[in-house]
């Protein structure tokens, strides 16, 4: 068999496992599918065959998680009314038939996937930032201070929002009661420190390619990245973006180790800085990733009393995502909590 095709196949099949965990049977079987035919030299490996996947960094599955996407926003635009009606976010259901329709979609529109699969993957998890609020939570109960938040691979911001949405656990709840965007259950197992309320001072941040939450073209990138079969996320998602509009933000674009180097240039006193990202990592090489540790340890270095600094990651551990805090004068660092890859159910396992 062709190595290229037999690897491309492989990446096709690990990213279907990690579907198959997290509770999307569509692309499960839709790319177990695609890899079978990769391997054949199908219509889905004629899509691939001038691809690179070198703008996915480490993650396996990346070029699987881009034509995917590619495919669903054709679905979404309205330029796949036959695959509508097997995808549940168009309206659809899934059903048998789906695969050869897939199939016939990558055949008869292969310039379009091809197009579409140049564009690097885009998700903004809102869910995430039920993992995240907890660290939020903790580090302004710690400093008492408003919280100055910068995000790395920020994409449209929606988790600088993350004190605009409603989050409830075991006996307590926090957030904004009225919003559209509710986590519940956001926590399984116990609790973050509930009857705090920060003050977000600022919220920032950065990506290579940012998008604008209020741009329709953009909001289409976001929604088509989300697993069609996946309705609650896709829901959430939708709410969050109708959140930004009431709540600017600034998504500057560049790279990460630029970005920090320049926003943490400053020392800023009366606040609490707080670097955060999510499931960024895998996008930054493994080069990206030391410089990354290097620039936030220097700036750790230069924290003091009435300018503490505080660093959250949400990053792949064995199973699921590990919720890291790191806080300095001093910089210790623990595990909070851990979650889903897309946030909820989160298990909170900090005091």
């Amino acid at each position: 068999m062709n190595r290229a095709r037999a690897d491309v196949a492989e990446r096709f099949r690990w990213q279907a496992r990690w579907c198959e965990k997290l509770g999307s049977p569509l692309y499960r079987d839709l790319l177990h599918h695609a890899a079978d035919d990769i391997e054949h030299g199908g219509p889905a490996w004629d899509v691939l065959a001038d691809d690179t996947s070198e703008r996915d960094g480490v993650l396996p599955g990346g070029q699987a998680l881009r034509l995917m996407g590619a495919v669903h926003r054709l679905v979404l635009e309205g330029r796949a009314p036959e695959l509508a009606g097997f995808y549940p976010s168009a309206g659809g259901a899934v059903a048998a038939g789906v695969r050869e329709s897939f199939a016939n979609l990558l055949e008869r529109q292969r310039d379009d996937v091809t197009e579409l699969i140049g564009h690097p993957v885009q998700t903004n998890e809102p869910g995430r930032s039920a993992a995240l609020m907890g660290g939020f939570l903790e580090v302004a109960r710690q400093t008492g201070l408003p919280l100055r938040l910068l995000e790395v691979g920020a994409s449209a911001g929606l988790n600088l929002r993350w004190d605009r949405y409603f989050y409830t656990a075991r006996g307590g709840a926090w957030g904004d009661p009225d919003s559209p965007a509710r986590f519940d259950p956001a926590f399984v197992e116990g609790a973050p420190p509930l009857h705090v309320r920060p003050q977000v001072a600022e919220r920032r941040g950065c990506d290579t390619a940012p998008l604008d939450a209020a741009d329709r073209g953009d909001r289409l990138t976001l929604l088509s990245y989300v697993w069609p079969d996946q309705e609650q996320r896709i829901a959430q998602l939708r709410a969050a973006l109708d959140v930004a509009a009431d709540v600017p933000v600034a998504i500057d674009r560049a790279s990460a180790i630029e970005w920090l180097e320049e926003v943490l240039g400053e020392r800023r006193n009366g606040v609490t800085t707080i670097v955060f990202h999510s499931l960024v990592l895998p996008y930054l090489g493994q080069q990206g990733i030391a410089d990354l540790k290097r620039t936030i340890e220097e700036a750790g270095a230069r924290a003091a009393r009435d300018a503490p600094f505080a660093w959250i990651s949400m990053e792949a551990g064995e199973e699921q995502a590990d919720v890291r805090l790191t806080t300095w004068p001093g910089g210790e660092s623990r595990v909070l909590a851990r979650a889903t890859f897309h946030g909820p159910p989160v298990r909170w396992m900090a005091g």
